[in-house]
């Protein structure tokens, strides 16, 4: 399986994140370039692009857009996502993060771990979703689809 090597958000269109979400994403970011399982599969009858990949995410006219490209910026695909599968999810994900951030600062550490885990369920129900969204475009692993669902987290409006 190929790979991502570079990903590009495209947060143009929504307020700027919070200084903890902000280090989720550059955390994810790291953690997605050093290690991650992305293919595209082949089209009408040809052969798989063989990557490695530039992965661009942004919001376009509502909807996720993964636009995907070779390193040298020859288009490879782009997959255009429905929001409503993730709105809840990650609004979801958003209220434990509140939780989690919070109880760090003022909680004993097996409280802390109980929401942890909690936070850590809904993230594999996110990757999940995203791997079931993506399922005949693009192949990713789970660890990869959870880096991913937390750059999503960041597109997506909250409100």
């Amino acid at each position: 399986m190929s790979r991502i090597t570079r990903i590009e958000i495209d947060d143009s269109a929504i307020a700027p994140a919070t200084p903890e979400m902000e280090q989720e994403r550059r955390v994810a970011i790291f953690d997605l370039i050093e290690d991650n399982s992305f293919a595209v599969p082949g089209r009408d009858g040809g052969a798989a692009p063989d990557g490695p990949f530039v992965l661009e995410l942004c919001i376009r006219e509502g909807r996720l857009v993964f636009d995907v490209t070779a390193e040298d910026a020859t288009k490879v695909a782009e997959f255009h996502l429905s929001l409503g599968p993730f709105r809840q999810v990650v609004k979801d994900y958003f209220q434990i993060c509140q939780s989690y951030f919070d109880a760090v600062k003022r909680l004993p550490p097996a409280q802390i771990e109980v929401i942890d885990m909690a936070r850590r369920g809904i993230h594999n129900e996110g990757a999940r979703t995203l791997q079931e969204r993506l399922e005949g475009k693009a192949s990713l692993d789970i660890d990869t689809a959870r880096r991913l669902f937390t750059l999503i987290c960041a597109l997506i409006p909250q409100g």
